[in-house]
């Protein structure tokens, strides 16, 4: 306590000084704070756009040749049916789920004196283990009894409830026409995928599609999400040459079999927010730098205030170690009172920030609930107050090293 109490003297004693470097660090980590919530909220923006879809799927679909190959010429239309999901699942290793699509574009909903125009797609229950549709407002997914019994049940996108029995009404169980044909509702979803825009579609059983509305053993799309640990490019690789070989399609052709890989776009954008985390800590840290530095400079002033001080305290005494613990102190006592200050004054701001989002109801398309890490945060208050000692370690050591006799005749 008394040490405790020396140190606040002092720094009463020096208020200017003390407050314009204490304001040096609360601003360094001020600055590396808001930083970091600005570029998790930038990044939480940018994954919104993928919706609530998983990072690793695969979308297969055909179109026509555009190289000749086994003596046969170009725009042959290549198909897909279940069969080839069939092999896939056989002869691909890796495969967690493989799922067929087919899509009506434009399938007339009606439920009273409402009608609406959707995309209509009949998907098998392993398809929402890929495409994850998100919350549910109302109700249940489709299952596979849904499946398996060729059900007319019908699970909605929000956009399509909305308009068809309301905002927020719960129409679980109630019936609906979809192109004259009665179905019940046994579900409302919310896809944020597309701006929202994946809301806008009525899916139904496969077994029910393929029963209801045609369309054989035809698959418009074939949707794939590989093991955990599996490369998806490979993944994705074996499934098209597979596929390739079924239909006698060309290696070289790139138009007959397209794919999606959401890997691709996953990566790129994990790796472009590597490099913008890795600039926000490069300027934050430095901004938090110019603090400790101002730091360094006043300990150094301080010492050479308090040299015939120091050097009376070692006549009566105090070893090296109590004066290097005692100016230690005060250089750590600064760091961390103004570096806790900045850290709840950020989160303070970004907290305002992401409640200003949220209750305003603005739709940011690339900015959404900026938030601090709290690891980030306890790593850059740990980082703070460790520079802090550092900075007033070799003052310290300077000061208790000089003799006393030396250190009393000082001006």
């Amino acid at each position: 306590m008394d040490g405790l109490q020396e140190i606040l003297y002092t720094l009463r004693k020096n208020k200017l000084r003390t407050a314009l470097t204490a304001f040096g660090v609360f601003w360094g980590i001020l600055m590396l704070i808001l930083l970091l919530g600005a570029g998790r909220g930038l990044q939480n923006g940018v994954y919104s756009t993928f919706g609530t879809d998983v990072r690793d799927f695969v979308v297969v679909w055909t179109n026509t040749t555009s190289v000749a190959h086994q003596g046969m010429g170009l725009g042959r239309q290549i198909r897909l049916t279940t069969a080839d999901v069939d092999a896939v699942k056989r002869q691909v290793p890796g495969v967690r789920f493989i799922a067929s699509e087919n899509q009506m574009g434009n399938a007339t909903i009606r439920h009273g004196n409402r009608t609406g125009s959707f995309s209509l797609r009949g998907i098998p229950d392993d398809f929402l283990r890929i495409k994850e549709p998100g919350a549910f407002d109302f109700g249940r997914r489709l299952n596979p009894l849904d499946q398996d019994r060729t059900r007319k049940s019908a699970l909605l996108g929000r956009t399509v409830a909305d308009r068809i029995f309301g905002a927020g009404v719960d129409p679980v169980g109630r019936q609906v026409e979809v192109n004259n044909v009665v179905m019940t509702v046994v579900g409302i979803f919310y896809d944020r995928g597309n701006r929202g825009r994946d809301s806008e579609r009525i899916y139904i059983a496969d077994s029910t599609y393929r029963t209801v509305f045609g369309g054989g053993d035809n698959v418009q799309s074939l949707w794939l999400r590989p093991e955990a640990g599996i490369d998806g490019f490979e993944f994705e690789r074996q499934v098209i040459a597979l596929l390739q070989r079924r239909h006698g399609v060309s290696p070289e052709d790139r138009r007959a079999i397209q794919s999606f890989n959401m890997a691709e776009p996953a990566q790129m954008v994990s790796g472009m927010f590597i490099a913008i985390n890795a600039f926000i800590w490069f300027v934050g840290l430095g901004t938090l730098a110019a603090g400790i530095v101002g730091v360094s400079n006043i300990m150094i002033i301080t010492v050479k205030e308090r040299t015939r001080e120091i050097g009376i305290r070692k006549a009566l005494g105090a070893s090296p170690g109590h004066i290097v613990r005692t100016l230690l102190l005060e250089s750590v006592l600064v760091t961390s009172i103004a570096g806790y200050a900045g850290l709840v004054v950020g989160v303070g701001l970004i907290e305002l920030v992401s409640l200003g989002l949220a209750t305003s109801g603005a739709d940011m398309a690339y900015f959404q609930n900026p938030e601090v890490n709290f690891q980030a945060a306890l790593t850059a208050i740990v980082l703070l107050v460790v520079v802090g000692a550092l900075a007033g370690l070799m003052p310290a050591l300077k000061a208790a090293r000089i003799p006393p006799i030396e250190a009393m005749r000082a001006e």
